[in-house]
């Protein structure tokens, strides 16, 4: 077992160019971070509404270890009996015990270390589920001896709710990054007690856009109050995340590093 164990995260994967984006460009971040497991983000990965089991095959076939998900994940139906299937898609901990799937799941690092990734969905301006504070605690005692490190991916709305998170887990986790605003954030750090910290990865797909939405169609959404049809933009596409090198032994971050690529 190594002494560190570096874990590439990948922001919301937004739709095809999202895809693409990722398979063009994670080898090109292994090469340079040599890391030991890799997480992405895929909820907005079909189409910027939700993932099918098809594409969550395809991401591991191009090099990820496991998926983590938010408020997108109950879109597409045909997830529903996968999640209850597979170990490398979660969805959120927080949703009620009898949704589908799991919360969290241990997965074993290429270097040997066992990782338990977490996901966890914020409750202000969002809708109402288990209290994630709470669920974080009762998930780490129920991963107490079953994992060498923790990483969090937080999926929220408000800064606040992410950063109270962070504090709240600080030295008792090896990361706490926040996914769901699309817009990478520059406060990545590792707080007092040894936590990686970022309040949003960012997004992985177009940055010409709306959140990755086509630009047009949003504004016009927001003049004239009306439904539409949301369509993935294309262009301007950027790879987003961020990387975690974490003491195996202690299971504490020792460094961060915001990855922006553009494809």
């Amino acid at each position: 077992m190594s002494d560190v164990t570096r874990i590439i995260f990948v922001g919301d994967i937004f739709g095809k160019p999202g895809r693409q984006a990722v398979k063009k460009t994670l080898p090109l971040m292994k090469e340079k971070y040599d890391p030991h497991l890799v997480i992405v983000n895929g909820e907005n990965s079909a189409a910027g509404f939700g993932i099918t089991p098809e594409i969550h095959r395809e991401l591991m076939d191009i090099g990820v270890d496991i998926v983590t998900s938010g408020n997108h994940i109950w879109d597409k139906k045909e997830i529903y009996p996968y999640l209850d299937e597979c170990d490398t898609l979660i969805r959120p901990a927080n949703y009620p015990k009898d949704s589908p799937g799991r919360g969290y799941s241990v997965i074993t690092a290429s270097n040997g270390v066992r990782v338990g990734v977490v996901n966890l969905i914020g409750r202000v301006f969002m809708a109402s589920n288990d209290c994630p504070f709470k669920t974080a605690d009762s998930v780490l005692e129920n991963l107490k001896d079953k994992c060498d490190i923790v990483f969090i991916d937080f999926h929220g709305e408000a800064t606040s709710e992410k950063t109270a998170l962070g504090v709240h887990l600080d030295g008792r986790v090896g990361a706490v990054i926040g996914t769901h605003s699309h817009v990478q954030t520059a406060d990545e750090r590792i707080l007092p007690g040894g936590t990686a910290y970022m309040t949003d990865a960012g997004m992985t797909g177009s940055r010409d856009s709306v959140i990755g939405v086509q630009k047009e169609i949003i504004v016009e959404k927001f003049l004239t109050g009306l439904p539409k049809r949301y369509e993935v933009a294309s262009s301007d596409v950027h790879f987003h995340g961020v990387c975690v090198e974490v003491d195996s032994s202690t299971g504490l971050a020792v460094k961060i590093e915001r990855i922006l690529e553009k494809v």
